[in-house]
């Protein structure tokens, strides 16, 4: 709750209340306080759109067979959990079984379109790097993360699924972190 409301001003998000008393009767429910939110529905775009700041995970053993992270040429003797000179946008299919896989941007273009794919990847680095600052604030280190969007009735954007969240995200306490 905290992540869309912080992002709020320059990406519209899912969320419609937080406050179990306005759910429909049948969820207000009292396991449901605290950890339910009700969300408007949205029409979900078919890739999750991943922003790495640092180069670890799935990326760093793309990066350590050809220098790339889903297309992208990155610079070279670049070291495990290394932060990069500036976020990227790896996207992934979303896989209905087994694993998402990783998909360059022109692949992006062509599931959604190239106008789309373009708003969508340069919404994702302005959460990322917005939220990535913020966190920074806190002693924590946003490696990576995933955002889904979809569009909403009118065909706007939105920020929905779930933002920043340990489920999603790779979090490093600052005063640990190390390269290598």
């Amino acid at each position: 709750e905290f992540w869309f409301d912080y992002t709020k001003d320059f990406v519209k998000n899912h969320i419609v209340s937080t406050k179990l008393s306005e759910f429909p009767e049948e969820f207000q429910k009292p396991e449901s306080e605290g950890r339910s939110m009700l969300v408007k529905k949205l029409q979900m775009l078919p890739i999750e759109c991943i922003v790495r700041g640092y180069i670890t995970g799935s990326g760093w053993k793309s990066y350590k067979e050809n220098g790339t992270v889903c297309g992208i040429k990155l610079p070279e003797g670049l070291q495990e959990s290394e932060k990069l000179p500036t976020p990227i946008f790896t996207p992934s299919t979303k896989a209905a079984e087994g694993h998402d896989e990783n998909i360059s941007f022109e692949q992006t273009v062509q599931l959604i379109g190239e106008e789309l794919a373009t708003k969508v990847r340069n919404t994702a680095i302005e959460i990322y790097s917005k939220c990535a600052e913020y966190a920074a604030t806190k002693g924590i280190i946003i490696a990576d993360t995933k955002f889904e969007f979809g569009l909403d009735e009118e065909g706007n954007l939105v920020l929905g699924d779930e933002v920043l969240t340990p489920d999603s995200s790779r979090f490093w306490p600052a005063d640990d972190y190390e390269v290598g």
